[in-house]
């Protein structure tokens, strides 16, 4: 198996930080990971969205979180082609809360529509382990091999992530970038670089959403 090719990110260490000032409650969080994982997973088998652009790792993960809080009213699911498709519950926030939870924090500080892979899970996500023992659907794995950082999304049965190629514009190509593995077939990936393992210096981790974060989380770690 080929070693992912990369979208490339400058990383540093840092206290991971829960930076979202409202909340979800449970109901909420349960309905906001079977939408994103429902998004996440639609990149796959129904093809990248055309209004998903700037492909790389970061940004399928900013566009799923940005689809998960958008209305999914009559128009919506007309633009995105679900109409006659069972979906999941709708998220019960206001307008004003849907457009906070689309705002990312970077690293200077500044909040932003645009986040790139690190102050994404520096600022807007919290350390959840190095093993699976607390992994739950719609949370993150990081890597950091030097020059060359990615984030992957569990969906729960598997691991979606984007590569960053960029076709030039004179490449002929269906390629999408987007790839697909299991969890046994990454912990056992040929570049052991990649393996999600505890004892790999290149594994920072898996993340959660900041507000998917809950006190009970915590106390589990």
């Amino acid at each position: 198996m080929k070693v992912p090719k990369l979208a490339t990110f400058v990383f540093c260490f840092a206290v991971i930080c829960n930076t979202q000032a409202v909340q979800l409650n449970a109901v909420q969080m349960k309905s906001f990971r079977s939408w994103f994982i429902t998004l996440i997973e639609d990149q796959i088998t129904r093809g990248p969205n055309p209004r998903w652009t700037q492909r790389d790792c970061a940004s399928l993960v900013r566009f799923a979180v940005n689809e998960t809080f958008a209305h999914h009213d009559l128009k919506w699911r007309k633009s995105n082609g679900y109409i006659g498709r069972a979906l999941p519950a709708q998220i019960e926030l206001t307008a004003k809360e849907r457009e906070h939870f689309k705002i990312w924090k970077n690293s200077d500080g500044q909040k932003s529509f645009f986040v790139r892979a690190l102050p994404l899970i520096q600022q807007n996500a919290v350390f959840v382990g190095k093993n699976t023992e607390n992994l739950e659907a719609g949370d993150l794995l990081f890597f950091d091999q030097g020059d060359d950082q990615h984030v992957m999304v569990w969906t729960g049965n598997r691991i979606v992530y984007h590569n960053g190629h960029r076709p030039r514009s004179n490449e002929k190509t269906n390629d999408s970038g987007l790839r697909v593995v299991n969890m046994d077939e990454l912990l056992n990936w040929n570049d052991t670089r990649w393996q999600p393992r505890i004892e790999n210096p290149n594994f920072i981790g898996f993340y959660r959403f900041s507000f998917l974060h809950s006190l009970a989380n915590q106390e589990n770690l």
